[in-house]
């Protein structure tokens, strides 16, 4: 329209431009074009921008003056995070108690605004949000709590406004724990239905994180420790006085709200002089509540100002005799919304009612699905949200590609009291929680075939309407069998969202249910999900096989193929953790077996790469590199990562997995390269769990391996920084296991409790990999820590742990560590066992194909035979290990032995 101005661009052209290759319905326009009028501020004197030509279009009214672009720009800093909701209106009136705010908020850390409902509380509490996001180096975090129920789900609400991938049974110290090092402001908006949940959690946060700052909305203080209380005032009206003027009474914050607000419903709607004393008026009798004022504007294009004043006038009079209890704002929020239902046509009515089972956004399928039957259509609802967000009874969201709907919180209180008096609540309540379990339903059957954030955009904005439909369905007055078939329904959304508690809760329950609601079908997907849920919170414990055996029996009985596939995989998933390799290969062949049967390519591909991965521990090198390249190169014909099924990208894993086995086999560059390769589509996935498994398992073991400290500590600080915000039980304590080799790496002796704990807190859990190679680890520091016997106990715990689990990939390496400390021990007896140890390696090495192994091994070796005075045999043995090598030449291994065979040529 600015590039056109004062011409009409017709509808037409307008959702052609804005939407060149969606459907979308008129309705879409009609609110943007309202959310713009009130960002830019129509309704004050002189303030004309957008002009609706009926019938035609829209045309940009105000004065337009190019300007030559600038030819140079400021540099850009940084943008900060922050999740806050896009401004779809100016805020007025609120100038002062932002700057207040802003400046209490500098000196105090945990501040509740106070106020009535619809007084503007959301309002102001974004608009201070907005206005210090560039305060706060780790963000600013809004959560709206309105649409909870269950106090429980308090902190998990922040979980995921944070994005955090959280998966403790105590996710409150989880969180303590991520935000104890961060500058952060969080806004926990509408506390007033859950005050005790809301004031402990931010009691909680307040005490364990000193740069946490919180901005809390409430109609009532939350009365917790530290909390600093700023009550709202009404909006400022103008004094009573005939003589006011339309320019004295807009000097007035709830008169240029009403204004602007009329504009909306009528755009040439002008306030003159004779009508500022009755608009002023409509204003005070509304105590200068935002809300109110609004709904009242709305209905200018109806009633004249006079009519509206008498008509509100009428209604204060009956609510002074049915309400005389009720607080007087109160009772003016009560008048306006008593008022404008009134006005609203039987079928408004309706469906406003019947929208008010929703707890989250909604779009317009839904609510046509949800509200509509036989009395009232599909097109009914539709031109009646229309009509509803012109009367400022529901809010329309148009930031994104499809504009998304919802009801304030007071509004939706208010219209869900009036279903409940029409009778209908039971059955919309039960229409609404239907629909979401065919919803998801449908979302399971995508999940697989979509991209992630794909998925997630179109289904993630559910969960609180998930949540309320499945509390109402296990309660006493709900339908459990639509519970259990919500359950179901609901795990890959849970999964995707990373809810991993949220998911294991919502599945004990659904399984602690009557029987006579579940079928075979529905406990199978429920023992899948719960087994996954708990792998992923408490790690390859018993009780999760036993869980997968379950679902595989259940699956198995009923000829279900997939269902066979899940459990085959988790259970050869944990048997591979636990160090068990052979039996993990003997499910992985089953799980082909049943793969073939279903021609899923994918599935066949996965089971392929972790039979590479298990031969790789196994430590035959030679046929994992050749099984792991063949998965890779089949990938590339697969459009999607199919993370749903099996928790992270399957070509990513097999790319970290072949790191470490082309570093084994003596090619370090590749192996650097491989890294890097993984590391970034790890992060075009934007996955947490893909990301972490690279960090883990490929790039900061290698960064270690090739003896570059300096690009370990970087990916190790970004690993932890990644474990604070995704971390599970296991990929927390392996974080600390190469934090700790780091640290060893480098000389510290920090690094000895570090790791130590890490190998316990895996031990624990029975997660085995890498778990020699630790123990290994811990013996070298523990001996340079002058703690010998510890040390020489570390490395036969690993050497034993070999022999039992058959994982013999770093049996070189442990070998070679031994005959270091039997070497250190000096006594002659301890030299020869340990030449035995170093002669033991280099076959286990050369065995293998480990090249870099036996390189090490063979610096050690020679190092001892030179002390021994038999230079030109150590010359020998180091040279013909090096010469094998034809890249990664500057890596910190083939420099020292380039260094010594250099030395041992000039004895």
């Amino acid at each position: 329209m600015v590039e056109r101005p004062g011409e009409v661009v017709s509808k037409a052209e307008l959702m052609a431009r804005v939407w060149p290759s969606t459907v979308v319905e008129d309705s879409n326009l009609k609110v943007n074009m309202s959310a713009l009028r009130r960002a830019l501020g129509e309704g004050q004197p002189g303030r004309r921008y957008v002009a609706t030509v009926i019938g035609h279009g829209y045309r940009f009214a105000a004065p337009v003056q190019i300007s030559a672009p600038h030819t140079s720009f400021p540099p850009v800093s940084a943008a900060r995070p922050h999740n806050l909701p896009a401004s779809l209106t100016r805020t007025i009136g609120r100038a002062s108690t932002i700057d207040a705010l802003l400046k209490q908020l500098s000196r105090h850390r945990f501040i509740t605004v106070v106020g009535a409902g619809g007084i503007g509380k959301t309002t102001v509490a974004l608009a201070v949000a907005e206005a210090l996001i560039a305060s706060y180096e780790h963000g600013v975090w809004f959560v709206d709590l309105a649409p909870l129920r269950d106090a429980s789900l308090v902190s998990r609400a922040l979980i995921s406004s944070l994005g955090l991938a959280i998966s403790f049974q105590d996710p409150v110290a989880a969180l303590k724990d991520y935000l104890r090092d961060r500058r952060m402001l969080i806004v926990l908006d509408n506390c007033e239905h859950l005050i005790d949940a809301g004031a402990t959690l931010a009691e909680q946060l307040i005490s364990g994180a000193s740069g946490i700052h919180i901005l809390a909305t409430s109609r009532e203080p939350l009365r917790a420790r530290g909390e600093r209380v700023h009550r709202l005032a009404p909006l400022g009206s103008a004094p009573a006085s005939v003589r006011l003027t339309a320019a004295e009474a807009l000097a007035f914050p709830a008169v240029q709200l009403f204004v602007e607000r009329a504009i909306a419903s009528v755009e040439d709607y002008v306030l003159h002089d004779a009508d500022a004393p009755i608009v002023a008026g409509i204003c005070r009798k509304l105590d200068g509540i935002a809300l109110a004022i609004e709904l009242a504007a709305t209905r200018i294009d109806a009633f004249g100002p006079r009519e509206l004043s008498k008509l509100l006038d009428d209604r204060f009079r009956l609510l002074r005799q049915d309400r005389r209890t009720a607080l007087p704002r109160h009772r003016s929020l009560a008048a306006a919304l008593d008022w404008s239902y009134e006005l609203l046509s039987m079928g408004e009515r309706s469906v406003l009612n019947r929208l008010s089972v929703f707890a989250g956004a909604f779009g317009l399928e839904c609510a046509a699905a949800v509200a509509a039957d036989s009395r009232i259509t599909g097109r009914d609802v539709i031109n009646g949200i229309e009509s509803l967000v012109a009367k400022s009874l529901v809010v329309a969201d148009a930031s994104g590609a499809i504009v998304r709907y919802r009801l304030l919180d007071t509004t939706r209180s208010y219209a869900l009291q009036k279903l409940n008096e029409s009778g209908e609540l039971e059955m919309l309540v039960r229409r609404h929680a239907e629909h979401h379990r065919q919803i998801l339903s449908r979302a399971a059957g995508e999940v697989e075939a979509r991209p992630a954030a794909d998925w997630l955009a179109d289904y993630g904005h559910a969960i609180d309407d998930v949540r309320n439909a499945l509390s109402w369905a296990f309660s006493a007055d709900g339908d459990m069998a639509i519970g259990v078939a919500l359950t179901v329904a609901a795990i890959p959304l849970w999964m995707h969202m990373s809810l991993i508690d949220e998911c294991r809760v919502g599945i004990d329950r659904a399984l602690a249910s009557n029987g006579l609601f579940r079928n075979d079908h529905d406990d199978m997907k429920l023992y899948a999900g719960l087994a996954a849920a708990l792998l992923h919170e408490r790690g390859p414990l018993p009780e999760v096989d036993a869980v997968w055996t379950k679902a595989l029996q259940i699956a198995e009985r009923l000829g279900d193929r997939e269902y066979q596939l899940r459990p085959l995989w988790g259970l050869a998933i944990g048997r591979f953790y636990v160090g068990d390799y052979r039996l993990a290969l003997d499910l992985l062949r089953r799980f082909r077996s049943v793969a073939q049967e279903r021609s899923d390519v994918a599935d066949l591909l996965s089971c392929d790469r972790l039979i590479g991965s298990t031969l790789h521990y196994l430590g035959d090198q030679r046929e994992a590199r050749r099984q792991l390249e063949h998965t890779l190169g089949q990938h590339l014909s697969l459009q999607h990562s199919h993370i749903a099924r099996f928790q992270y990208d399957q070509r990513v894993a097999a790319k970290y997995n072949l790191t470490n086995i082309l570093w084994l086999l003596g090619f370090p560059d590749q192996a650097l390269g491989m890294a890097q390769s993984a590391l970034e589509d790890a992060e075009a996935t934007d996955h947490a769990f893909t990301v972490c498994n690279v960090l883990i398992h490929g790039a900061c073991p290698l960064a270690l391996y090739v003896g570059d400290l300096a690009t370990a500590q970087r990916l190790m600080d970004r690993l932890q920084d990644h474990l604070a915000a995704h971390a599970r039980v296991v990929s927390r304590a392996e974080g600390d296991c190469l934090k700790g080799m780091l640290l060893v790496a480098k000389g510290d002796r920090g690094g000895l409790p570090l790791l130590r704990d890490g190998i316990d807190r895996l031990t624990d859990v029975r997660y085995r990999l890498r778990y020699p190679l630790y123990l290994g680890t811990l013996g070298m520091g523990l001996h340079a820590a002058g703690q010998t016997g510890a040390a020489r106990t570390a490395i036969e715990q690993a050497l034993e742990w070999c022999e039992q689990s058959d994982e013999r990939w770093c049996m070189a390496e442990l070998l070679r560590i031994q005959g270091h400390l039997l070497e250190a021990d000096g006594a002659a007896s301890a030299i020869k066992a340990a030449e035995i140890r170093y002669r033991q390696s280099l076959e286990w090495a050369r065995l293998q194909g480990a090249l870099s192994w036996e390189l090490r091994t063979a610096i050690c070796l020679a190092q001892l035979w030179r002390r021994q005075g038999i230079a030109k045999e150590a010359e020998q043995l180091l040279s013909s290990v090096y010469d094998r090598f034809t890249e990664g030449f500057e890596t910190a291994d083939l420099k020292k032995a380039r260094s010594i065979i250099e030395e041992l040529r000039r004895v």
